[in-house]
């Protein structure tokens, strides 16, 4: 992956470009005035992330580019600071000022719910594995402006982390965080979306592990939880109960732990 800007940036957003490329290790070069094809082949890495003024972008071979943006996670954080409530946190049990490792991080919509649910005095870790999310994450969480300053501030407060969640888990303490949470990419996708058909390309595709539940129950205080198809087989192979949803394609399972 490389990192560069769209054409004559300002300054500011050349600095936000270099800073990012010194967080992610990934290089920075100047745009100047090559396409993106020609940037690819200049450099030979297809992955380009672009820091724009109002926005940033991962452009991939034969992919339309990916924005951050919270998407539905927007409409679902709205209703919550409404006061409505979420099938998620209800699954959680989680409650404001709780700590949540979430362990597959993706575009970060589940992350921003659990921010903006715990408020100021909760710890929002989010893992993710690949690179090029890693730095779409880090960059569009700490510059993404909505239309609501609670989300905004969410967004801001989140720790985004680039790593694979068993390794993560094997070095956090027992007892250390109260809500460990694993939403694993579908085999076989619901939908295929211009959001997660992206998405994809980067996500890592294999199964759960028991190995990584059962580190997931030593770490959590309070919960693990996994989202999954509905009915999924998934949910009774990892130790997990299903809280079925009427008309719902997908379910939450939860292992509940008692301390």
């Amino acid at each position: 992956m490389i990192i560069t800007t769209g054409f004559d940036p300002i300054p500011e957003i050349v600095l936000r470009a270099q800073q990012l490329a010194e967080r992610t290790g990934a290089p920075y070069v100047l745009r100047t005035r090559f396409s993106m094809p020609k940037l690819a082949e200049r450099y030979g890495d297809e992955e380009i992330l672009v820091v724009l003024q109002e926005a940033v972008r991962l452009i991939s071979p034969g992919l339309p580019p990916m924005e951050f943006h919270p998407s539905m996670g927007f409409v679902r954080a709205k209703r919550i600071l409404k006061g409505e409530s979420d099938p998620m946190l209800e699954a959680a049990g989680m409650l404001p000022g709780d700590s949540v490792l979430d362990c597959t991080a993706g575009l970060g919509s589940d992350s921003l719910l659990f921010a903006v649910h715990g408020g100021e005095d909760s710890v929002v870790t989010a893992l993710e594995s690949s690179l090029p999310l890693y730095a779409l994450l880090l960059e569009g969480m700490s510059q993404y402006i909505s239309g609501q300053q609670k989300v905004n501030e969410a967004l801001r407060r989140i720790q985004v982390v680039h790593s694979e969640h068993l390794g993560y888990l094997r070095e956090q303490p027992d007892n250390s965080v109260d809500i460990v949470y694993f939403d694993p990419m579908f085999r076989v996708p619901l939908t295929d979306s211009a959001a997660i058909s992206p998405l994809r390309r980067f996500a890592n595709t294999a199964a759960l592990t028991g190995e990584s539940v059962a580190e997931a129950v030593r770490v959590a205080r309070k919960a693990v939880l996994l989202k999954e198809k509905a009915l999924s087989g998934e949910f009774s192979r990892l130790g997990f109960t299903e809280q079925l949803r009427s008309s719902s394609k997908t379910s939450y399972g939860v292992i509940h732990i008692d301390n």
